[in-house]
């Protein structure tokens, strides 16, 4: 037995060479059909064109303005809602989940200055409102930011 005579699993196969003359079955029209757009060299019809019809990115609805994929989603908090701590608690984030007034802790919690606040509270958030600010400093509770 010698090397060319062992059967290899792997087929090995010559590369398509085309437009070499009429003798080799791939010359004239180089397989490339008659006539046409395709058939030229350099000719090819860009992406998405469908010969001269209104193309489906045309006639999609347009979409306005973007999406800003770094926007941070906060859990929101309103002042008016932390009325139901005793005076003098430590308001963090996990004490608003235990509570119920934020779903879960993924996202970062943001104090509002809507409502009232008449106890004195040491409020850990994330981000606060300017208005939450001076009404928590006001009533004579503490804003510690995360």
């Amino acid at each position: 037995m010698r090397i060319h005579e062992i059967n290899s699993p792997i087929k090995k196969q010559n590369r398509k060479r085309v437009g070499r003359g009429d003798g080799s079955n791939r010359g004239t029209t180089a397989t490339r059909g008659q006539k046409g757009q395709k058939s030229r060299s350099g000719g090819s019809i860009r992406p998405g064109f469908e010969g001269g019809q209104l193309p489906l990115v045309k006639r999609m609805p347009m979409q306005r303005g973007f999406k800003n994929q770094f926007k941070v989603k906060y859990s929101i908090v309103n002042l008016g809602q932390l009325s139901s701590f005793a005076p003098n608690t430590e308001v963090t984030p996990e004490v608003l989940h235990k509570q119920g007034l934020i779903r879960h802790l993924k996202y970062p919690v943001k104090i509002l200055g809507t409502g009232e606040i008449t106890s004195n509270f040491t409020v850990s958030a994330h981000s606060f409102s300017r208005n939450a600010v001076r009404k928590i400093t006001e009533a004579g509770g503490i804003v510690k930011e995360l």
